[in-house]
């Protein structure tokens, strides 16, 4: 490991000037993935900027319905929550499938939507990655790409993001909260992802320096018929090959709203609108969750090895919005 400076922010205006002080410097937070990546020799900082004693760590009503999540409520903190548990209960579930508890006690908000991919060819700085070394190629493409992405991907980049939690909070419309030298800033979290093209070493939206100080979880009702599903190779603490955050409201046998978020199928938790699109209005049925999957799932495009994830997918969508349908029904 590198030599770095490490310093503990007292308040957020010290942050985000220390943040801003050069490229080299990182915000740290529970370390659970950063320090990781500078053990492998991935992440190098130059300065860390110490931010879990920030005033950051409350979850508390927004005014207009919804929940404010401060960037440095822990993983832990989140899930216990009674109302995330009652208003947002695939937000609860995606943190408990996320990681073990000795990692969720330490991991934060914050760091959650900024942790790196898992692919081993990023992880490894004997390889080529363009996300690590900007220009160097994708040997996953043809190489070892079981988990890759099949929706958004390029020749560039197919890995996958990781977070469990960024899949339930794309399916709600969530705002992300920042601060810059320049003033505070939101980004829709659809937006905190650019797409990946021919830079995928871009992996947020985020200005440079910039300093994530909380969630907006906005006000929505069918929030709280929703369940978080995540399929893994074991039982337990391993990645997803496939997830799903979905909530349903269906009255006399008619889906009124319903939202979905696929999760390790592209490079950051994708919003699937269009099948959300193709179920408002219609019957809640089998082949209609299923059609509606085949709406979103039309535009992948498979690697020879990871073509299994469509199926996956397909099956997953149909199997939670009948579960959720069900239960409406009770």
């Amino acid at each position: 490991m590198r030599e770095f400076a490490y310093e503990r922010a007292a308040d957020v205006a010290g942050a985000v000037a220390l943040l801003g002080s050069g490229p080299g410097a990182r915000a740290l937070g529970g370390g659970t993935n950063l320090v990781d990546l500078m053990k492998a020799g991935v992440e190098r900082p130059q300065l860390l900027v110490d931010v879990r004693e920030l005033p950051l760590d409350r979850i508390e009503e927004d005014g207009d319905g919804g929940l404010r999540i401060g960037a440095t409520v822990t993983n832990s903190e989140l899930a216990a929550h009674p109302e995330v548990r009652r208003r947002y209960p695939a937000l609860a579930q995606a943190v408990l499938a996320g990681a073990s508890g000795q990692l969720r006690n330490m991991a934060t908000v914050g760091g959650n939507l900024l942790q790196r991919t898992r692919c081993g060819y990023f992880t490894d700085t004997t390889k080529a990655c363009n996300r690590r070394s900007p220009g160097s190629g994708c040997p996953a493409v043809a190489g070892e790409h079981r988990n890759g992405a099949i929706l958004g991907a390029s020749e560039h980049c197919v890995a996958v993001h990781p977070s469990d939690m960024g899949v339930a909070l794309a399916a709600f419309d969530t705002v992300v909260e920042y601060e810059t030298a320049d003033g505070p800033g939101t980004l829709p979290l659809d937006a905190l992802y650019p797409p990946v093209g021919d830079a995928p070493h871009r992996e947020t939206a985020l200005p440079e320096g910039a300093l994530i100080t909380g969630l907006t979880l906005p006000d929505a009702p069918v929030a709280a018929h929703s369940r978080y599903r995540k399929v893994r190779e074991r039982a337990s603490y391993a990645f997803a090959i496939g997830s799903l955050a979905a909530a349903l409201d269906v009255r006399d046998g008619v889906v009124h709203d319903v939202r979905l978020a696929f999760g390790a199928v592209a490079s950051r938790p994708w919003r699937a609108r269009r099948a959300e699109e193709a179920l408002r209005g219609g019957p809640a049925g089998a082949d209609a969750f299923a059609a509606a999957a085949d709406a979103e799932l039309a535009a992948a495009r498979a690697l020879p090895d990871n073509g299994y994830k469509l199926t996956l997918m397909r099956n997953l969508v149909v199997a939670v919005l009948g579960e959720l349908t069900e239960e409406a029904g009770r």
